[in-house]
Formats: C-alpha cells, structure tokens, sequence
C-alpha cells in the first residue's frame, strides 16, 4: 500500500481534508492530528477497517477503541440516551480533550468495543479532525497513532516511519497542542471515575459538583481481575526500549541528590526540568519544560529519542500527583514499568 502524505502545517486546505474523508468512507486507515495526539482512524462503522487498526498498531484485541463524533446528533446515533450527569459532562467539556464512555447501540461494531456493551466517545476540538468527521460523515474509531506499546505520537515525524504502507493517508498538521491523550471518565453509581487522566482534571470536573473516583490502575499496576474499560489501563504503554526510572521528592534539592547519587555509577540520560538541566554533571540530558502544561506537550517526543542514546538508564524526574500532574504520572509510570522512587 502507498501512503500519501497531505501538509496541512501552514494552512487548513478543505479539500485536501475531504480527499482524505474519501478514504475513511471507502473503508481505509487515515492518520489525523488531534488536540491531544495523533490518531489513526478508521469508519467506526466499519468493522473490517477496525479491525485493521489493530492489525496496524500491534494492538491487542480486548483493548478497546475511543470513536470520535463532531456533533450531537452522532452521539445520538451510536449509544443510549446518556443520564443527567453524563449530558452535563458533554455539556461541559465537549468538544475537548474528553472521552466519557457510554452505553453502545448495537451499531458499533464488537471490535470497537473489544465485546463491551460500552463505547468511549469523544468529540475533538481539532478543526483538522472535525472537518475529517464531518466530511465522513460517520464516527471515526481512533486510538493514538503509535505501534501499540510506544510512545503516543506528538507529531508526524516521529511515527511516519511505523506506518508508512500501513495506512492510506497521514495528515501532518505539526506538533499537536496538548501532547497527553484525552482524559477518559465513565459515571458509576453517580460519582464520576476517571479511568484515565488527561488535561481535564479531577478538580476541573469537581467544579461541577460531581463526586469523582480515581480508578485503581491509574497509579497501580492492572491486576487482571476486570475487563479493561478504557485504553490505557491495561497493556505496557509509553514504553521506549532502555529501561527507565522515575525519581520524586516534594524537597527539589533530595530529589536532585538521588539522582545525581544514581547517575554516577551508572551510564545514564537523565529527563529534568529546565530549570534543574545545569545541575547535573552527565554527559547525557534532555529538558523536558518547566509547568506541566510544557512536560505534557513535550514527553511523549523526548520518550521517542532516548533510545538513541544507547545508556543504560533514563532517569526521569517526577512530578506532584495533582492536576495534571496527575497524568503525567500515570503515563510516566507505564513508561517506566513502575520503576519508581519517591523520598
């Protein structure tokens, strides 16, 4: 298969983003930009082209799909009528980086769903990727455009490589905005669960009155015991090839002295804020930004690099568990296959 690139970086040209449509009609993968990360999508209604996501991120089958909408009235056509509490978080964060997992009309395929009688839905506020739905005319089945087990893709650069031939088309509108896949929720017993964290926090939806859970895995490895409700919560994520650490302390300086007292006896790269990137003595480094706002935008492309350094260890450092911070950790986490220290 021949994959066309279209560049959308300096400009949205419509119809280069119908041409683009066509082939999600015609049952073919697309690769998209979102706010969050890239996606690679397919009709949602398609079960066949689903399937061949799977097929070309390595991903396993019980790992279920998020689908993306542009509208209201497509929610409507794919799952039951949502509850007061579900509407109100449409209503709040949609369109946005937010997915709320909902009751599936038998519409959706069951490998979009991995056998669930649920589906996560979510409406991007990406223009890109708004349009690419509206001139589909269906709901479009994405997960993060990575091979399953990588790191998510930011930008097109990173991943061209892994799916060049696998795909009909990749869209490349340059680096996303947000850089963290959309936060993931589901209401149980009127509380709202967070079954994976993202730029909408656990405060930005308390502000709304609602109780909110934090689902068990977020910070705790899956224990197997339950079917996996949202992507993200199950298989090795984020993960690149050198083994990584992550190191924490509430004290900057403790953490900085651990780590420095690890990187001398070992061949290391070491992740760190902008602000601490002078005060570590090692050959190899890496800034990651200062808020989290940048951390978020900036990791998943840093991940994709440290492989090239050929080091023993990546020694990364943490970050507070609230907010967004929050996310990152988990991320974080998955990537370093809990290798974690806080003092």
């Amino acid at each position: 298969m021949e994959t066309k690139y279209i560049d959308l970086k300096k400009e949205i040209e419509e119809n280069k983003i119908c041409e683009a449509s066509n082939e999600i009609k015609n049952g073919n993968l697309v690769i998209f930009p979102t706010e969050t990360v890239y996606g690679i999508g397919a009709n949602a209604l398609n079960d066949e082209a689903c399937k061949n996501i799977f097929k070309a991120k390595g991903r396993a089958g019980d790992n279920p799909l998020i689908v993306h909408v542009n509208n209201l009235e497509m929610i409507k056509q794919i799952v039951e009528e949502p509850n007061d509490i579900e509407k109100n978080l449409i209503n709040a964060f949609c369109p946005g980086p937010f997915t709320i997992i909902l009751k599936a009309k038998d519409i959706i395929p069951k490998s979009v769903t991995a056998g669930l009688d649920t589906v996560g839905i979510r409406m991007p506020s990406n223009k890109v990727a708004n349009k690419l739905i509206e001139y589909a005319g269906v709901p479009i089945a994405a997960p993060s455009a990575n091979i399953s087990g990588r790191p998510s893709g930011t930008n097109i650069e990173d991943i061209k490589n892994e799916f060049d031939g696998k795909v009909t088309v990749i869209i490349d509108s340059g680096m996303v905005d947000i850089g963290l896949e959309s936060t993931v929720v589901r209401v149980i017993n009127n509380k709202v669960r967070i079954l994976r964290p993202g730029k909408i926090t656990k405060e930005d939806i308390e502000k709304l009155g609602f109780k909110v859970e934090i689902d068990k895995n977020i910070l705790g490895k899956y224990d197997g015991k339950e079917k996996v409700l949202s992507p993200g919560m199950k298989y090795r994520h984020y993960a690149p090839n050198t083994k990584c650490m992550m190191i924490y302390s509430k004290n900057t300086e403790k953490m900085i002295e651990k780590i420095r007292e690890i990187s001398e006896s070992k061949n290391t790269l070491i992740i760190c804020r902008d602000k601490n990137y002078d005060k570590y003595n090692v050959e190899y480094k890496i800034k990651m930004g200062n808020t989290l706002e940048e951390i978020a935008h900036n990791i998943f492309s840093i991940l994709r690099k440290v492989d090239k350094y050929n080091v023993d260890l990546v020694i990364i450092e943490g970050m507070e568990k609230e907010g967004l911070g929050l996310a990152l950790n988990n991320r974080l986490l998955r990537a370093c296959e809990y290798n974690y220290l806080e003092i």
